[in-house]
């Protein structure tokens, strides 16, 4: 969708429900087609501390030697498998590793905070520090767009008056930053909760038939548009 790329817009966040096939991918799609118009810095929401194996893995010469670079990661550790290492996610990275290899301007940054808040420090802090990361990975390239994927309350411009919480993109320069939500439209995610990690199914909020960018307030707001990709598939750790 052309309005995603017009010159204003330093950051596209694309805010997902964790642990879906379809999410993954139509993120890949879109850093292609960045990628097609100049540099791209990926944002993930994966550990900060994890870079030095995201280096490994962008540098890798093959998929095998790839997937080994994280294996000491939270990509080995089935325990915390939430969605977001995903083989749908994996995938996408591996994506990114091989436009690189094609000669495309792309990188790959980690933004979620490895540093634990004291406890008085609640979840408003860790929202500033996953802003904070993200304005440190466009100003590291500040001659690339900034493409995002992470959780879609994070991914919100507006404060969530429930929680009490302003999420990480509604501190970045609102003209600097598009974000969509991923449509709920049905189907299946892997994800951690209550009753423990596995496959769950996801509500159906929105039109089924629907699909692509679709532009135009959302929830008063808090995203610009919706990524529409139908019922989704559960990918696994």
């Amino acid at each position: 969708h052309e309005v995603l790329w017009t010159p204003e817009h330093r950051f596209v966040i694309v805010g997902e429900i964790h642990g879906t096939t379809e999410a993954p991918a139509a993120f890949a799609q879109l850093v292609c087609v960045a990628a097609e118009q100049g540099p791209v810095t990926v944002a993930l929401e994966l550990p900060t501390s994890m870079q030095p194996q995201l280096d490994a893995f962008l540098a890798a010469p093959d998929a095998e030697t790839a997937a080994g670079a994280l294996s000491t990661t939270i990509f080995g550790d089935l325990s915390t498998a939430d969605g977001r290492t995903s083989l749908a996610m994996m995938e996408m990275m591996q994506a990114v590793r091989r436009m690189k290899a094609e000669g495309r301007d792309v990188t790959i940054r980690a933004f979620q905070p490895s540093n634990s808040r004291p406890a008085a420090f609640d979840q408003n802090y860790y929202e500033l520090d996953m802003a904070v990361a993200m304005v440190a990975a466009a100003a590291e390239r500040p001659e690339a767009r900034v493409l995002v994927l992470v959780g879609n309350i994070h991914a919100s411009k507006t404060r969530f008056d429930r929680f009490e919480l302003m999420p990480a993109a509604a501190h970045l320069p609102r003209k600097e930053t598009v974000t969509l939500n991923v449509a709920q439209q049905g189907g299946q995610t892997w994800s951690c909760q209550a009753e423990g990690c596995r496959v769950y199914e996801s509500n159906a909020r929105y039109d089924p038939e629907a699909r692509g960018v679709i532009m135009g307030p959302v929830s008063e707001g808090a995203w610009d548009g919706v990524l529409a990709m139908g019922p989704v598939t559960a990918s696994p750790p």
